[in-house]
């Protein structure tokens, strides 16, 4: 009998980390299912505040894409949660997503998902979706871009609540760091904040200031007294044949 060893047919073994040659699902292209998507994409509507002048509701996250190319966004919280069932409890991630392109638009997005990245995409999804105007102004003459918010707001969330006040220019956003960032996002430049409440709680003070971002356009001043002809909207002014 010989001492050979038996010898390997299957070749030299590769050192390092293997490489993964599966290539990610690829984006498929946008197929609107509604008549608003359609619109937008055949480019009758090419402005999102044409969206926001007849409250249109935006159902696909494609239409704010087209719009607004230009968003940047920010996961400001990853919590982990759990649920008690009869098999156990169960951990799923949850996160807190805001974005915005620095220009008068800001969305606010929270997604939980087994997996991270997909509460991360769900979350950009949901923050598209609830994108929504800021209403700027000035504080004392009305020179050069708006800077600030054009009136005191309020918002409330579980037990935080936040106000925004005007703020001169040259202050900055005197704002915690998470509030800052949505302000930023906002576009807003000058600005002074107060909170109370459990503000430790990242995602209900996110909320709250989006809350109160969004009541900028709930106050009717002057400046909106003027009559303006009553223009019919766009799901009325372009009918669909069947």
């Amino acid at each position: 009998m010989s001492g050979a060893a038996p010898q390997n047919n299957r070749g030299p073994r590769r050192n390092g980390p293997r490489r993964n040659n599966r290539q990610g699902p690829e984006e498929k292209a946008w197929v609107p299912v509604t008549k608003l998507g359609r619109l937008v994409a055949s480019g009758k509507i090419t402005s999102i505040e044409q969206i926001y002048t007849y409250a249109l509701p935006i159902k696909e996250y494609q239409i704010v894409d087209k719009l607004l190319p230009n968003l940047q966004e920010k996961v400001m919280a990853v919590l982990s949660v759990q649920k008690q069932t009869r098999a156990g409890q169960r951990t799923r991630m949850k996160v807190v997503m805001v974005l915005g392109d620095g220009n008068g638009h800001v969305g606010l997005g929270v997604k939980a998902a087994k997996e991270l990245a997909n509460a991360i995409r769900g979350a950009i999804i949901i923050a598209k979706l609830s994108i929504i105007p800021v209403r700027r102004g000035y504080w004392g003459s009305n020179l050069g871009a708006p800077h600030t918010i054009a009136q005191k707001t309020s918002g409330k969330c579980g037990s935080v609540n936040v106000r925004l006040i005007p703020a001169p220019r040259g202050s900055g956003i005197v704002a915690s760091p998470n509030v800052k960032q949505l302000l930023q996002f906002a576009g807003i430049e000058d600005i002074y904040t107060t909170s109370s409440g459990s503000t430790r709680t990242a995602e209900n003070t996110l909320k709250a200031t989006f809350a109160a971002i969004g009541n900028t356009y709930g106050f009717l001043t002057p400046n909106f007294w003027a009559d303006h002809a009553l223009q019919a909207s766009p799901l009325d002014l372009y009918v669909e044949k069947k």
